[in-house]
């Protein structure tokens, strides 16, 4: 029996269904757009998750391997038996299922429950956008690790310890830190009482004074942040700086009596140090050069420079091969027993340079040394009040020098030595305005020992006796201690310690007097109250006795200084300087004090 429905319910169906899918047009038109839009974003997730499920199917079942590897997009290939085609549209694997929009949490409603475990279809925590609560830290459930959160790859790197330019500040900054100093480094005992600036290294006076050997102290390292980087030029680093100052000087003469003239002082400085950077051997120089003007006492004004340079070669692991070149520029104090105790209206200038060559070879523990070195001093003509000149130029010398030391390292510690010193020294006039030979050789031995304790102590000690022996019979040979000492004591990070004392015979020109027997000891404390902020105070001793003659000469000079740093480049320095000296002649007694500040730039 048929049943046929009148064409007017066909008509009503076929019209209900269009209506039903125009209203649906504007719904899936946005979506279909959608979909297109994340279609590259979905093909990348399908490949990664193709290629993870291809390295799980290597130890899983036919069946399954032949499930798992089947397309997402199911509409392209054939229906497999017993199982309708899927749509073109149908959505990729990761996202099908009740584990692409999980139920809210606080729901008891399982994600999909129509899967077992062992055939349940990646989730939404293989995203990259997304991580499953199983792969947080903590968990303690079971299932495959989520790939890392996109976000944290993007998030900033894990913070790191220090600064970045620590490590290249410290490179820049090591061994040598340019300390500049408001006052003369290396004085001589012509030229005043020497400030407190020790000086490292041992060995005997030459004739322009003091150990012509000396160099420019081994500065306190700056704290890392404000030291200066230096301007990098090949393998080397230079180190600039100047200096300027104003202050007050009481006595700029360094005379006594009635006679000192007071003044504004002002003072220029300049320094270059260099360093090399080097795997093997070094070649380090300082040099630093002044002049001090005193407006109401231009006769006062003067120049002053020292400067040295050294090179170590390193031929093997046991020998090495010493250069080093040196210089000092300086004025004679108008008291000087050599200029007739005051009678001059200048300073008049002095100079020595010289250079040492020598060889180190160590034979395990024992360590021998040979140096040789010349040095020449040279004087300029002064100046009477009455328009006399006092010619200088017979003392005028040359000194040759050979050393020879021999250690032996009884531990990383401690290094005994003895020491043994020739030299000769020569005028290029043989006879002075005085009619004396005044050429003469010096011998001199010494025992000691240089200490090391942990980077914290380091000194150098010796002690012995030293003769020198004149040409001319009328003067007489000196026979005299040597008794030479060097310290640097790190007694805190922020504190340290520098000591120096040095013995020697200097040269003369005073009639009657074969030379003068100088001790000379310097203390320094240097501390810092903060980072950027330190203070220093020291103190020295001079004591100068004339063979012969009746002349003793006692001087000391204390110093306070203050350096705050900006920063890098730039700091200011303030210091008060004292100094007296005390004497059998009259006139060269005097006393001194002396206010600098200074703004110090290095770039």
């Amino acid at each position: 029996m048929s049943r046929e429905r009148p064409n007017g319910d066909r008509r009503e169906r076929h019209r209900g269904r269009s209506g039903g899918a125009g209203a649906l047009a504007p719904v899936l038109l946005p979506a279909l757009l959608a979909a297109l839009l994340a279609a590259p974003a979905l093909a990348q997730d399908r490949d990664a998750r193709d290629a993870r499920d291809a390295r799980d199917a290597r130890d899983a079942a036919p069946s399954d391997t032949a499930q798992q590897a089947a397309p997402n997009l199911r509409g392209t290939g054939p229906a497999a038996p017993g199982r309708p085609r899927a749509s073109a549209f149908d959505a990729p694997t990761s996202l099908r299922g009740s584990g692409a929009f999980p139920a809210p949490l606080g729901s008891g409603a399982p994600t999909n429950p129509a899967a077992s475990p062992s055939e349940e279809e990646p989730t939404v925590a293989r995203l990259p956008r997304f991580r499953s609560a199983t792969s947080l830290p903590g968990s303690t459930a079971q299932g495959t690790p989520a790939r890392p959160s996109l976000l944290r790859l993007r998030a900033a790197p894990p913070r790191r310890l220090g600064s970045a330019t620590r490590q290249i500040t410290q490179t820049r900054t090591q061994q040598i830190v340019t300390d500049l100093r408001l006052t003369p480094v290396i004085q001589n005992p012509v030229s005043g009482v020497p400030l407190p600036t020790p000086i490292l290294g041992l060995g005997l006076p030459n004739a322009a004074g003091l150990l012509l050997g000396n160099t420019l102290r081994r500065p306190i390292p700056a704290d890392s942040a404000y030291a200066p980087l230096g301007i990098r030029l090949g393998t080397f680093t230079l180190l600039p700086a100047f200096t300027q100052s104003i202050g007050y000087d009481s006595n700029p003469d360094q005379i006594g009596g009635a006679r000192p003239r007071s003044s504004l002082a002002l003072r220029s400085e300049a320094e270059l140090a260099l360093r090399s950077e080097w795997s093997a051997s070094e070649l380090t120089a300082e040099m630093r050069g002044s002049y001090l003007e005193y407006p109401q006492n231009p006769e006062a004004s003067r120049p002053n420079a020292v400067g040295t340079a050294r090179m170590r070669i390193d031929v093997d692991r046991d020998t090495r091969v010493d250069l080093e070149t040196r210089f000092l520029l300086d004025s004679q104090r108008l008291g000087s027993p050599d200029l007739g105790a005051g009678g001059a209206t200048s300073r008049p200038l002095f100079a020595t340079y010289g250079a040492t060559v020598g060889v180190q070879e160590s034979f395990n523990r024992l360590q021998l040394s040979l140096r040789g070195s010349i040095d020449r001093s040279v004087f300029e003509d002064a100046q009477l009040g009455d328009g006399t000149t006092i010619i200088q130029s017979d003392r005028n010398a040359n000194q040759y020098g050979l050393r020879l030391r021999a250690g032996y390292e009884i531990s990383p510690a401690i290094t005994p030595f003895v020491e043994t010193f020739l030299d000769t020294r020569v005028y290029d006039t043989p006879v002075d305005q005085f009619g004396l030979r005044r050429d003469s050789d010096g011998i001199a031995f010494a025992v000691g020992a240089a200490v090391a304790l942990n980077s914290t102590l380091t000194a150098e000690i010796s002690g012995g006796l030293q003769h020198r022996s004149y040409i001319d019979r009328t003067l007489q040979d000196i026979t005299a201690p040597v008794l030479n000492a060097t310290l640097v004591w790190s007694v805190s990070p922020l504190t340290t310690v520098r000591f120096n004392q040095q013995t020697g015979v200097i040269e003369t020109s005073v009639p009657g007097s074969s030379g003068a027997f100088t001790e000379a000891a310097t203390l320094e404390v240097q501390h810092d109250l903060l980072r950027n902020l330190s203070i220093t105070l020291g103190g020295a001793y001079l004591s100068t006795d004339y063979d012969g003659v009746r002349i003793r000469e006692r001087g000391f000079s204390a110093i306070a200084r203050l350096d705050y740093r900006f920063n890098r480049w730039l700091a200011l320095r303030g210091s008060y300087i004292y100094s007296t000296l005390n004497s059998t002649i009259p006139l060269s007694t005097y006393d001194a004090h002396t206010v600098l500040l200074g703004v110090r730039v290095n770039p």
